[in-house]
């Protein structure tokens, strides 16, 4: 039987997804890996409290304009130690920003806050992020209750949560490719296409009782495209992917939420029509989200 068509991220050339996942203590790490190269990237952080390694340096008035992996991990503030053992396996491999007596690898993270979902004393380290690293691969992405998702949840605004999971989606319009890896964690509700509730319990923020923990919320979205755009251009796409988070996420950029969004060009590709890959910006952010949670629910049952 010939193999299933590839629709996620890994569709696109060069791009490699790899996960850690602890599915009894309910936490996890998703790598992404860059080309050798690496990718032009950017970022845009909405909320009070994102929890990220390397966020300064992607703002697009800073020297470095590739980096070559992105790490998105469970365990709040803690799973940032992930990305240690990310650069240790990129440097193995002769990857890195080239300076006078080292290549440095350049990798960005950032984090949900899953500690309420399992064991809290368990958290992604340097190891978890190394293991993700080396099982990175162009295959398919796992989807669901795997990796930085594993601990996912949505719709918290009456407590609890359902799961939030990890979705990829990779998507084609005239020629133009672009492809989405979301983390879902929001204190709001995941909408579905005709905008009724997909997870949470589809009440909004007016019910009674509203009080959803205050660091316990983030949605995390990775988007990369072949075609060629600047470190200015990735943050302006980086911003429309938060914008799309407002249309499947209500209420979405809450003060209880702290989403991160990057943008990741191989640049491998000419330049696209910037009108065209804004709007399949939006739409795979949208679609991504959808598919971690419909992906996560799957697993759970």
């Amino acid at each position: 039987m010939p193999e299933p068509e590839n629709t996620t991220l890994t569709a696109l050339p060069g791009f490699q997804v790899g996960h850690w996942t602890d599915p009894i203590a309910r936490t996890g790490c998703t790598v992404i890996l860059c080309p050798p190269e690496g990718a032009v990237a950017s970022a845009s952080f909405i909320g009070p409290s994102p929890g990220t390694r390397e966020g300064v340096l992607l703002s697009p008035e800073k020297k470095v304009e590739r980096v070559h992996a992105l790490l998105l991990t469970g365990g709040s503030a803690f799973g940032l130690a992930a990305a240690t053992g990310v650069v240790r396996v990129l440097e193995e491999r002769g990857i890195g920003h080239e300076t006078p007596w080292a290549r440095v690898p350049i990798v960005p993270a950032a984090v949900i806050y899953d500690l309420g979902v399992g064991d809290p004393g368990v958290r992604p380290g340097e190891r978890e992020g190394e293991l993700a690293a080396r099982a990175a691969s162009s295959a398919p992405v796992t989807r669901g209750l795997v990796g930085a998702g594993t601990g996912a949840t949505a719709g918290k605004y009456l407590g609890g949560g359902v799961p939030g999971g990890l979705g990829s989606v990779c998507l084609e319009r005239h020629g133009v490719r672009v492809a989405a890896l979301a983390v879902v964690n929001p204190v709001g509700d995941v909408l579905d296409e005709q905008g009724g509730a997909l997870a949470g319990p589809g009440t909004g923020p007016g019910a009674a009782a509203f009080a959803p923990g205050d660091v316990e919320n983030t949605t995390l979205v990775a988007v990369a495209t072949e075609h060629a755009l600047t470190k200015a251009e990735c943050r302006r796409l980086a911003d429309a992917a938060q914008t799309a988070l407002a249309r499947v996420i209500h209420p979405s950029h809450t003060a209880w939420d702290g989403d991160s969004a990057f943008v990741l060009s191989s640049a491998a590709l000419p330049p696209a029509d910037p009108l065209l890959l804004g709007a399949l910006v939006q739409e795979a952010v949208c679609a991504a989200v959808r598919d971690a949670v419909r992906s996560a629910h799957q697993n759970f049952e």
